[in-house]
């Protein structure tokens, strides 16, 4: 089998999927594994509440499950990291949240950082997701090492954004496809 990362935007919106993409297109290389970006088709048009959050696990599991025998990794492309552990208890493949894999290369490169959201209801969700990662110390209110992108369609603002601040952007997207690759070159080192 070839080796192929799968990206699953978990909502069903297109437009963020070719975002997605393009986000990625940097990443692709010759001899490296092949990463393909899908739409969870039964996903609402965006992640924006907690509910959004719940009721995409289960079509997510279903997609994952189904395409997990043609991937050697998974990228869940939403930055609630919907059905995280519920995809890594299923498959026997690494599975990478984009919120998660953001965070952990956003503290490479600083030592606190923040987040951009899109709405601001999606603050106490990322509070909360933060918190249980153990990181609440490390997300700063007002001022930040390191911005972290609150959504991963929001790729394409990436570089002006870094350009403007003059810190450090992470897109999610890039982390956990770039965690993917790293993590597939050691298992087969």
């Amino acid at each position: 089998m070839s080796r192929r990362i799968l990206v699953i935007n978990p909502n069903s919106n297109e437009r963020v999927t070719a975002d997605i993409a393009c986000a990625v297109e940097g990443l692709r290389i010759v001899g490296g594994p092949a990463i393909d970006c899908v739409t969870l088709a039964e996903g609402p048009p965006g992640i924006e509440t907690q509910v959004h959050v719940d009721t995409v696990v289960e079509p997510l599991l279903r997609l994952a499950r189904r395409e997990s025998n043609r991937a050697s990794a998974v990228v869940i492309a939403c930055f609630s990291d919907p059905g995280l552990y519920s995809l890594r208890e299923a498959l026997d493949i690494p599975v990478h949240g984009i919120a998660e894999s953001g965070f952990a290369v956003a503290l490479t490169k600083g030592e606190r950082f923040g987040i951009i959201s899109i709405l601001g209801r999606s603050i106490p969700r990322h509070r909360r997701y933060v918190a249980s990662l153990g990181l609440g110390a490390r997300l700063a209110g007002d001022r930040a090492d390191v911005l972290v992108l609150g959504c991963a369609g929001m790729a394409r603002h990436r570089k002006a954004l870094e350009h403007r601040l003059g810190i450090p952007v992470v897109d999610p997207v890039q982390a956990a496809v770039g965690l993917a690759q790293l993590t597939l070159q050691i298992d087969g080192a």
